[in-house]
């Protein structure tokens, strides 16, 4: 048998519970691994007998490696490369910033030192299809030993309406966003066909009884594209569509990947007048996302596997929607 991650927490829960051990000790061997990442076994203290042979046997402190990091010019954004035990690989850019940076309503901005981990949970994938594997994941970041705070995390998604459903009543308190790209479905459709599977009046009640149930604000993601999503009417049509729901509106530039794409980036005019009309209009907080690591092609979200990979995938036309080419 292959041996597994001791991170694969359902896995070591399971075997612990038929060994006859008390799942209470995984914390502290995770704390361990995470304070020495080389660590043997039999170097952790206090846990009962029979978990020493069974830890041996079946998992490993870590499964995947860190392949390489690129940093950006801007100093502030990095890019991990993660090689899993299959070989695959997946991306994380790291993004710091001081938050008091400008101001809020003519005051200084609350805050301070940050930093944001964007993970992609396929590679370049959907969470909410990942389900169950998400949840879990989250429910280890938010109990010991790693303590994070499920405000402090937010989740992605297109849309997954039956996934969005359940959410808040197995991850209370998360931070939900949705990539929404267009106001109407045609536009939505051309520029992200997964959203097909889940149409605009099905995803909007979703998220109205999302927010009922959680009393949280949802992020709305917006890609802004030169003559596609970006007009005068379109900007009223997306704060008639959310003036009922408390959202952020955050409005991202796009970066394109690779010379083949079909889209371009909205002017500063164009999304400047976008955003006062959501603001103005509609009393919608509207934000414009700042450009980080465009070098190392890690803009928040912009996480692809490898350049060549990339370029085979487009040539062989792959890459069709522009969660795949973006976020």
């Amino acid at each position: 048998m292959a041996l597994r991650s001791v991170f694969d927490a359902s896995v070591l829960r399971t075997e612990f519970e038929n060994a006859g051990i008390n799942p209470q000790f995984i914390p502290l061997i995770w704390k361990n691994v995470l304070q020495n990442p080389n660590c043997k076994w039999d170097e952790i203290p206090s846990l009962p007998a029979a978990a020493y042979p069974l830890l041996n046997s079946k998992f490993l402190p870590l499964s995947s490696t860190l392949h390489s990091v690129s940093h950006s010019t801007d100093a502030v954004t990095s890019k991990l490369l993660i090689k899993l035990k299959n070989g695959a690989f997946v991306e994380a850019v790291i993004m710091r910033y001081d938050s008091r940076l400008g101001q809020y309503g003519g005051k200084q901005r609350p805050g301070g030192l940050r930093s944001t981990l964007c993970v992609s949970s396929q590679g370049m994938g959907e969470p909410l299809n990942n389900y169950s594997a998400l949840v879990e994941a989250i429910r280890a970041m938010t109990s010991a030993p790693f303590h994070l705070s499920p405000r402090k995390i937010t989740v992605s998604t297109v849309g997954i309406v039956h996934a969005i459903n359940k959410l808040h009543n197995d991850l209370p308190n998360l931070n939900l966003a949705v990539s929404l790209h267009a106001p109407v479905q045609d536009i939505r459709c051309q520029i992200m066909p997964a959203a097909r599977a889940f149409p605009l009046e099905k995803l909007m009640a979703a998220l109205h009884l999302y927010q009922k149930n959680s009393q949280q604000k949802i992020f709305i993601e917006y890609i802004m594209l030169d003559g596609v999503n970006d007009n005068e009417l379109q900007a009223h049509q997306l704060g008639k569509l959310l003036e009922t729901l408390e959202v952020v509106v955050n409005l991202i530039p796009f970066n394109p990947v690779g010379s083949t794409s079909q889209f371009k980036t909205s002017s500063e005019t164009k999304v400047k007048k976008f955003q006062r009309i959501l603001r103005e209009t509609y009393n919608i907080r509207t934000t414009v996302r700042k450009e980080m690591g465009q070098d190392i092609n890690g803009a928040c979200g912009q996480l692809v596997v490898t350049e060549q990979d990339r370029l085979l995938a487009e040539r062989k036309g792959l890459i069709t929607d522009i969660e795949d080419l973006h976020l």
